[in-house]
């Protein structure tokens, strides 16, 4: 049962490739037949249940008849659903049955990819649609009939069939691909040996290397759970055989998980969405993104280093891979990363450079008889790829619902209004409700699925207090980002937990200390858009030198030490020139940015290393 499923899935893949390559004329009907495809194939792969893999229950045959059914029956009368009119012509009982099936396959495809949280909000928004009539204003709107809401959500592209599906059945899928056959050819091994092959010489070694591998996974999985124990697996249990606490070692893991999903050249598939969202081209996004994201690891490595400075935890020399072993075969896999960025590079699409990065992985595997694909291989490859976009999908999907229903009702502006009235419009205040609003919003989410929500809810906001586009869309993507790292869901940390054998809990509060460069970054890259890259040569190199040296001085200044313990005073001085580092006005940045690498020469140049402690 199985291979039938890997099968159909690998038929779906190859339909998608097609449908990209000569892209049919109606989006609608061509997110229908996305949606129907897909939804045909996740009720088979995906129980209502708990389930054995090759025992599927007859109600799930049903569902995925109907899934496919209904794909069909939209497509052979395509013509009639162009030619109606919506919101006046009335629909047929064809068209009202099969248009009410396709909203309740997507509720129920959403429950089995992202489980009861989503789906609860997308329950929520639809009773909202349904029955906000009857709420005082502002929230309450004019009556809305259920025929009225089919219409918007399923019979135009504002709603199931909008953005997040069609960036989905395009760009991500694409880049899943590369990364599923990058990965089927032994492109994550190579990844994780050269990371060690770097870093793991150095004090805390492990550590270093599940920043390093994690961050080149997640940029292409977009996915902080699935890069936890995908990379987590190797790195938790080395960690802690060196002498890290479990929760620090899953900790580690958690936020270096996490910030794949900003890390250039792919970020997953959320810098696609905002691409779409924003208007501004994926190009600008993922060279404005780079820096942001090496501050992000930054911050993370540091604190580690000094953690391990601290204790004196040292590698194993025989953990350590050598250079003959890592690219007699690896080198293969830096083709494709060098043709995506190429391919970016020279101006070309999404799409197209997701479909080189796929042709050219392919290619190189060939080149060696120990990464060669077999057929089989091959057809894998492409049914692993629609069975790892299935849980995004389902998001997106569930998502797009969502901002139907919101464009339907205004709630967007409505939302931003209360922000900006809780907030009398004071703009620092305005960005930590934003923050603390995404960060909820995301709470047990996919990272697609809660920043398109926050830049729904909570965009409008900034926008109305002249927050430029591209500093406001990437500070709701942080924290979008974060809320899978963030208690009481903290989903990256509860996949952490199983490996590293350790309360989740404790797992997320660690990573959150870990990762607060990342949850001050947003802020500091709004105040100075410098450190995105957005202003003159001048004020761009000292924003990211400034940055750069704020993330140091904060890491310093959590651990309490660089080669020796800070005195109280220095600890205290450091973030205060870490705010002053960033600062948009040159002379402040430059005089905060001295007083930043003073006091780490000194510690460097006149200290030696610091007293052990008993335990990390």
């Amino acid at each position: 049962m199985r291979t039938i499923v890997m099968v159909l899935a690998a038929a779906f893949a190859v339909w998608v490739i097609h449908s990209n390559l000569f892209i049919i004329s109606d989006p609608l009907i061509q997110g229908i037949l996305f949606v129907s495809g897909i939804f045909t194939i996740l009720f088979l792969a995906i129980g209502a249940t708990s389930r054995a893999p090759d025992s599927i229950p007859i109600y799930d045959w049903v569902l995925s008849a109907l899934s496919l059914a209904t794909g069909v029956y939209f497509y052979v009368t395509s013509g009639a659903i162009a030619d109606r009119i919506s919101l006046l012509d009335e629909f047929t009982t064809d068209q009202f049955f099969f248009g009410s099936a396709l909203l309740f396959l997507t509720i129920e495809a959403t429950r089995r990819t992202t489980g009861l949280g989503l789906t609860g909000v997308v329950a929520l928004f639809l009773i909202y649609n349904l029955f906000g009539s009857l709420l005082p204003p502002p929230f309450g709107h004019r009556v809305s009939e259920f025929s009225y809401l089919l219409d918007i959500l399923v019979f135009t592209t504002d709603g199931l069939f909008g953005v997040p599906l069609q960036v989905v059945a395009s760009y991500v899928f694409l880049f899943v691909m590369f990364g599923t056959f990058l990965a089927k050819a032994g492109g994550g091994d190579f990844f994780f040996n050269l990371a060690a092959l770097v870093t793991g010489n150095a004090r805390g070694g492990p550590a270093k290397i599940a920043i390093i591998s994690s961050g080149l996974y997640g940029t292409m999985s977009g996915s902080p759970t699935s890069d936890v124990v995908a990379t987590g697996s190797i790195t938790i249990p080395v960690m802690k055989r060196l002498g890290y606490r479990a929760r620090f070692a899953g900790a580690v893991e958690v936020a270096a998980s996490s910030g794949g999903s900003a890390m250039p050249p792919i970020m997953g598939s959320a810098a696609f969405i905002m691409a779409e969202y924003s208007g501004i081209s994926y190009n600008a996004i993922v060279l404005a993104a780079l820096v942001p994201a090496l501050l992000y690891y930054t911050g993370v490595f540091a604190q580690v280093h000094f953690r391990s400075v601290k204790h004196n935890l040292r590698p194993s020399a025989d953990e350590i891979p050598s250079a003959k072993e890592t690219f007699r075969t690896g080198w293969v896999f830096l083709l494709p990363i060098i043709g995506i960025i190429v391919a970016l590079i020279l101006g070309y699409s999404p799409t197209f450079t997701a479909g080189v990065g796929v042709l050219v992985t392919i290619l190189s595997a060939m080149m060696l008889k120990d990464t060669r694909l077999s057929l089989w291989q091959l057809v894998e490859g492409l049914g692993a790829t629609t069975l790892q976009i299935l849980p995004v999908a389902g998001a997106c999907a569930a998502a797009g619902l969502v901002i139907g229903g919101l464009s339907m009702t205004g709630l967007g502006m409505k939302s931003a209004n209360v922000i900006l009235t809780v907030s009398n419009m004071q703009p620092l205040l305005t960005l930590v409700i934003a923050a603390v609003v995404t960060i909820v919003l995301g709470l047990g989410m996919p990272t697609p699925s809660a920043y398109i929500l926050a830049a729904v809810l909570v965009g409008p906001a900034l926008a109305k207090l002249g927050f430029p586009t591209l500093p406001s869309q990437m500070f709701l993507l942080y924290y979008a980002i974060l809320s899978a790292l963030t208690p009481p869901i903290a989903v990256a940390a509860i996949a952490a937990s199983a490996i590293a054998d350790e309360d989740p809990f404790k797992i997320a509060f660690s990573a959150v200390r870990l990762a607060v460069v990342g949850f001050l970054l947003p802020f500091a890259f709004v105040w100075n858009p410098g450190i995105l890259l957005e202003l003159g040569p001048l004020a761009n190199t000292l924003a990211v030198v400034g940055a750069f040296a704020g993330a140091l001085a904060v890491a310093a200044s959590l651990e309490g030490l660089v080669k020796t313990q800070l005195t109280a005073i220095e600890r205290g001085v450091l973030p205060i020139a870490a705010i002053g580092a960033v600062s948009p006005y040159l002379a402040v940045s430059a005089i905060c940015i001295l007083v930043i690498v003073a006091m780490l020469i000194r510690q460097i140049a006149f200290t030696t290393e610091s007293a052990h402690v008993d335990s990390a």
